[in-house]
C-alpha cells in the first residue's frame, strides 16, 4: 500500500500545536496543489487539489473523515476518493518533546483500484512520501511564523 510518513520538530508547546491542528480550516489550504476545501462537519470535508500523477497535473478529490481526535496529541482520519477509485487513511501525530518544543508527524496512506489501480498505485509510492514532507514542512512553518 503506498505511504508517506514525515517527522518536523517545531519550537512550541504541544498545546499552542493543538490549537492549529484541531481545525481543519488551519491545514487543508497546506497540502500541496490545494484549490479548495469544504466543511460539512467538525469531522468531513472535501478537499480538492492539483496532483502531479507520473507526467500528468490531475485534479483529485478526497472526502476526508475524522475518525478521532484525541487531544493534544493525534487526529486519524480515512480518506476516500470523490471522482477516482482511491482509499485510505492517515494520521497527524504531536508529541511533546520538552515544554517548548513538539515533534509533529504526518502520514498518509492511499491505494488506488479498479482498471488503472496498479498503474497509480505504482506512481503514488513515489508521490505520497513528497507531498507528506511538504505537508508536514508547510504546517511546521506555518506554526513558526504564529509565533
Amino acid at each position: 500500500m503506498p505511504s508517506g510518513m514525515h517527522q518536523v520538530e517545531v519550537s512550541l508547546p504541544i498545546n499552542q500545536v493543538w490549537d492549529f491542528v484541531k481545525d481543519m480550516d488551519n491545514w487543508a489550504p497546506l497540502i500541496p496543489g490545494y484549490i479548495q476545501h469544504r466543511k460539512f462537519t467538525n469531522r468531513q470535508s472535501t478537499w480538492e487539489f492539483y496532483g502531479n500523477v507520473g507526467f500528468i497535473k490531475k485534479k483529485i478529490g478526497l472526502m476526508v473523515t475524522i475518525k478521532e481526535w484525541i487531544e493534544p496529541t493525534k487526529v486519524t482520519f480515512n480518506l476516500k476518493g470523490a471522482n477516482e477509485d482511491l482509499s485510505g487513511r492517515g494520521y497527524f501525530l504531536a508529541e511533546a518533546i520538552d515544554k517548548n518544543k513538539t515533534r509533529m508527524t504526518l502520514y498518509l496512506e492511499l491505494t488506488a483500484s479498479g482498471a488503472m489501480g496498479p498503474l497509480i498505485n505504482k506512481v503514488l509510492k513515489s508521490y505520497l512520501p513528497k507531498v507528506t514532507e511538504e505537508m508536514a514542512i508547510a504546517i511546521a512553518a506555518k506554526l513558526e511564523g504564529q509565533k
